[in-house]
């Protein structure tokens, strides 16, 4: 039984989204097997990584209505204060930001940073640039929603990236999302910014890998001035 319960906890939920993609790839691989070996394991490789892309693992989520949590896996890339997206309607002074950025390694299941009710949702259609630089959150293919917390409206957007080409929301406008509940996928390799009301302050640096549904990325009421951070 322990050695099952080992195997159990090892094996991490598949999102159905995935399930298309994961067979297009166990089918290639098996007709690429008929013109080599080695392109049979090259398949049976890719199908591995595809499987593991849209893995779906449990999260232990902190539960205060202080503690932002990280909506994404990967690796902050800003954290700044700057006007946001027209579309989010969120008026034209800056607002604390906090991108995460996913590679084509991390799990792109995207949870809630706070507990609210969505007000909007707003999908803008743009380039494909590399989802790290600033301009992105402008001018790339993003999904914005805004949502209503006890903090305020803060507004969470995914963005796609070189090689994402389809930005998925689960949710719609009026639902009630908890902190760290699921609400949406990116395929493959994006961005998630979040932009926080007055009163929030980071807790997480330039460079950290946060984990989405568990890191703690920012916190409202806090006399804690920024971040200290050292690289070992």
């Amino acid at each position: 039984m322990d050695v099952w319960h080992s195997i159990r906890n090892v094996l991490v939920p598949v999102r159905r989204e995935g399930y298309p993609f994961i067979a297009v790839f166990l089918v290639a691989a098996i007709l690429l097997g008929f013109v080599a070996d080695w392109l049979f394991w090259i398949g049976l490789i890719l199908t591995a990584w595809c499987v593991y892309f849209f893995r779906d693992p449990e999260r232990v989520t902190p539960i205060d209505e202080d503690l932002v949590i990280s909506p994404a896996d990967g690796r902050v890339s800003a954290v700044t204060r700057v006007v946001p997206p027209a579309e989010l309607e969120l008026g034209a002074a800056p607002m604390l930001r906090i991108s995460v950025f996913m590679n084509v390694f991390d799990c792109h299941v995207n949870r809630a940073p706070l507990a609210g009710s969505i007000d909007r949702i707003v999908y803008s259609k743009g380039s494909f640039l590399n989802a790290e630089l600033d301009k992105a959150s402008t001018e790339n293919e993003r999904n914005g929603m805004v949502i209503t917390t006890t903090r305020g409206e803060i507004g969470v957007v995914q963005i796609a990236g070189l090689v994402a080409r389809r930005i998925l929301c689960f949710a719609e406008e009026g639902d009630r999302l908890e902190t760290g509940g699921r609400f949406g996928l990116i395929r493959f390799g994006s961005r998630l910014d979040v932009f926080l009301p007055e009163g929030a302050r980071p807790r997480v640096a330039i460079g950290q890998t946060a984990i989405a549904g568990e890191t703690v990325i920012a916190e409202f009421n806090s006399p804690k001035g920024p971040v200290v951070t050292r690289r070992d």
